[in-house]
């Protein structure tokens, strides 16, 4: 008994350290103008390390007045690492299962969701692009590095 207890307690320890950790993500870490953006608008995003998830909130401004927000967050959820948003139009977060990362940038998908199902940002330099995608659409979202 002690001997398949180790077996899986290691066999545990190994799995979670060959899969991604919040470090994995802290590149992420910052404020992020978006570049494409419809004149007379602004967006950013902005995310920071909170205990054991990274939390990120997006927003676009048009003028002084707020018209989108989103909370965002990167976490472990059942062992695997999570991309979850929460947008007013859906009113419950919604988990989408990082399916690749590497140290520039991850795939996350979640294929029962309407729109998006897949969400994939990339790091080049001090540029971010995010893109949404799904059923044949793709949005991408460019950004640069504030702070």
């Amino acid at each position: 008994m002690k001997k398949i207890l180790f077996s899986i307690a290691t066999l545990t320890i190994l799995n979670f350290s060959f899969g991604q950790t919040l470090d994995d993500f802290k590149w992420l870490e910052g404020t992020w103008q978006r570049q494409n953006v419809k004149e007379g608008n602004s967006a950013f995003e902005s995310w920071e390390v909170n205990k054991d998830e990274l939390i990120g909130i997006g927003a676009t401004l048009r003028g002084a007045d707020t018209v989108f927000v989103e909370k965002l967050k990167i976490k472990l959820i059942d062992g695997e690492m999570n991309y979850v948003a929460l947008v007013g139009e859906n009113g419950r977060p919604v988990n989408f299962k990082i399916t690749s990362y590497d140290k520039k940038g991850f795939v996350s998908e979640n294929p029962n969701h309407d729109f998006p199902k897949k969400i994939t940002y990339k790091l080049e330099g001090k540029q971010l692009t995010a893109t949404i995608s799904g059923d044949g659409k793709e949005i991408p979202f460019l950004f640069e590095k504030i702070e």
